[in-house]
């Protein structure tokens, strides 16, 4: 064919193209007018906005959609009158058919977060699917059907970066998912909550609007759209007919059970299982001084309990002991002066009864909470509180007896058993001692104002009993003292005589390795050979250069800790939160070390029990010392020793060993 003839052909359908269009601008479009073109998967076209898209209709789904049943493409797309669009078709708008659903999504997070256009936010679409294919909420394919409600939300609020954009965290989709709610709806259930029985589906609001079905005083109400029971019993507790008033304060369902991570009370990671009740849920509450200050209720009520055979026992891990629901209930919580009350004195019977079988009301008119004061004048907190004061009084005066009794034997024992140990020789010189007894003094110090920091309700923390302030001075004295003792031993290692020779005696070599080597196999009797020491084996000088290290970490750390805003601003924040870190380790180290080692050798080794003395008087029994250090060359030989009568015999000057 010529071209001629394949223009006329192209202009003649054309033509008819034109001719039928205009035949059906008379008359209301059908579907299979609009399919005529939309029925192919490769057509696309700019759509309202101007931007391109594809304008791929799938028939069948359209068809057995919720519109497709109803409605023919022109009812949405009013705009379009002629198969030949004169311009792209207008945005279509849900309100005109669901204006109930558009009015209350416009109040809605998503809608004011779509207004801004910062940030991608939910539209119909997003949830209800493509127009043309939207199915019912009972069709089970339907992304809002309810078993499919979680994940069809999961698509933005499971999504770190897209929710981190937004402002807010992906963290209460992924709780939702492992609570008892989220296990529940993946196991098939059609009646555990999804997001949108407790969020609502179009009206969704910030738990601060009023409005909201999570706004706190609203909370309750929500819960019980499920759980009525247990929502008609809550509203009628204190607890509920304070957030009845409108105080704000009261605690609401989500306060006990938690909001995404609500979890079975049999479950032990349950903030509501029986051994984490009163400590994580009703101690939040009722252990704080908030109610006392604004509603007169007693603030240390859990201590009390904790402080009962009850409390001991749950503590312990006691599944079967009472704790705060047992006797005050769970949602039905009344004040005792309720006749409905489980603690009203008409029911102690039967809340009692239900552990103590045989309870009469003699035994439950005692009060139980002795400790907070309530019943001041009542006879068992009277008696209560004089048997504790009696007590500790008796306890000081006979313990301190004992104490004094054992004291004085102690000694006068001891000072016998030295009398015995002749002659001696000097270990350590008073310089030494005196240098010893400041490290000792201040270690001390340093471990119980440090530990009492970290650990504010230990023994020794109560027993200094001072107040964080006090504390914080003290430490830093005795910080400071720690230093100035290392900077002196540094002066006196390289001034002194007897400084050079202890840093050259205390220098480590290779046979220390060998000599911990055969001192283990002689020790497990697998050698009969004893090895032998100079003047330091390799224990002390092993504890001497720890002891150089820790002194230098500890002090370095400290400092930085003490000037945390000038470290922070100079080299980074990161540097005080390591140099804590690190503070805080060394310290445990060092601390069992000292215990473990230096204390053993010092106190508990047969050899020289019950204490060597050399850190206190310097002096050592030369037996025991040509015994435990033969190839010193200072050391006293058998014809060396001197009459009887003498008491010590000179060697050169030592520093304090770690062992003796």
């Amino acid at each position: 064919m010529n071209a001629g003839g394949r223009f006329f052909i192209a202009a003649t359908a054309f033509f008819l193209f034109l001719g039928a269009s205009n035949a059906l601008t008379a008359q209301k479009l059908k579907d299979s007018d609009c399919l005529i073109c939309h029925s192919d998967a490769t057509l696309t076209g700019p759509d309202a906005s101007g931007k391109t898209v594809n304008l791929y209709v799938n028939p069948y789904r359209f068809k057995h959609s919720v519109h497709g049943a109803m409605f023919a493409c022109v009812d949405c797309h009013k705009d379009v009158k002629s198969l030949a669009h004169a311009a792209p078709p207008q945005k279509i708008t849900c309100a005109g058919c669901h204006a109930d659903a558009q009015r209350a999504y416009a109040h809605s997070s998503h809608a004011k977060a779509s207004q801004t256009g910062k940030n991608p936010a939910a539209l119909c679409q997003d949830c209800h699917g493509d127009a043309h294919q939207i199915l019912a909420a009972a069709d089970p394919q339907s992304p809002i059907h309810h078993d499919n409600i979680p994940v069809t939300c999961g698509r933005c609020h499971g999504q770190k970066f897209l929710m981190e954009a937004n402002g807010q965290s992906a963290q209460p989709f992924i709780s939702y998912q492992g609570s008892v709610h989220g296990r529940a709806v993946a196991n098939g259930s059609e009646k555990a909550a999804v997001c949108t029985d407790c969020h609502a589906a179009h009206a969704i609001l910030s738990a601060g609007n009023p409005s909201s079905p999570i706004s706190r005083l609203n909370v309750g109400a929500t819960c019980g759209k499920c759980h009525t029971v247990v929502e008609q019993t809550f509203m009628q507790s204190i607890h509920g007919q304070a957030i009845a008033q409108g105080n704000q304060l009261a605690p609401t369902c989500t306060d006990c059970h938690g909001i995404h991570t609500i979890k079975s009370p049999v479950n032990p990671n349950s903030p509501v299982a029986a051994q984490n009740l009163s400590r994580d849920v009703c101690a939040r509450c009722h252990e704080g001084v908030r109610l006392s200050q604004e509603f007169g209720v007693p603030g240390n009520r859990v201590t009390t309990y904790f402080d009962s055979y009850h409390g001991l026992a749950s503590e312990g891990g006691s599944l079967v002991a009472a704790n705060c629901s047992s006797c005050h209930g769970v949602h039905n919580i009344l004040p005792s002066s309720d006749p409905r009350s489980t603690i009203n004195t008409a029911n102690l019977d039967a809340t009692c009864g239900k552990c103590h079988q045989g309870v009469t009301r003699q035994f439950t008119l005692t009060p139980v909470h002795l400790g907070d004061g309530l019943y001041p004048k009542a006879i068992g907190s009277f008696a209560v509180r004089w048997v504790r004061r009696i007590y500790i009084v008796l306890i000081l005066l006979v313990i301190g007896v004992m104490f004094l009794h054992n004291a004085v034997i102690w000694r006068s024992k001891a000072v016998a058993l030295r009398r015995m140990q002749n002659p001696y020789i000097t270990r350590m010189t008073a310089n030494q001692r005196w240098q010893h007894l400041i490290l000792l003094a201040s270690f001390i110090v340093l471990v119980l104002t440090g530990f009492a920091l970290k650990f504010p309700d230990t023994w020794f923390a109560h027993t200094l009993g001072m107040g964080e302030n006090l504390r914080g001075v003290i430490h830093r004295v005795a910080g400071v003292t720690l230093i100035g003792a290392g900077i002196y031993h540094l002066f006196y290692l390289a001034a002194l005589k007897e400084g050079r020779r202890l840093i050259r005696d205390l220098a480590p070599n290779p046979k220390d390795a060998f000599d911990a080597w055969s001192a283990m196999r002689y020790y497990l009797g697998l050698s009969r050979e004893k090895p032998q020491f100079g003047r330091f084996s390799y224990a002390e000088k092993a504890e001497y250069w720890a002891l150089v290290w820790g002194a230098a970490l500890m002090g370095l750390t400290g400092i930085m800790m003490w000037a945390k805003v000038w470290v922070g601003d100079m080299l980074a924040r990161w540097w005080v939160d390591v140099a804590t870190a690190i503070h805080f380790y060394e310290a445990i180290l060092a601390t069992l070390a000292i215990v473990v080692w230096h204390f053993y050798q010092v106190f508990l080794d047969p050899d020289v029990y019950p204490m060597n003395w050399a850190w206190w008087d310097g002096k050592m029994p030369v037996e025991h010392y040509r015994q435990e250090h033969p190839l010193d060359a200072s050391s006293p030989q058998p014809q060396d020793q001197q009459a009887e009568g003498r008491q010590t015999v000179g060697v050169g000057s030592v520093q304090e060993s770690p062992g003796e």
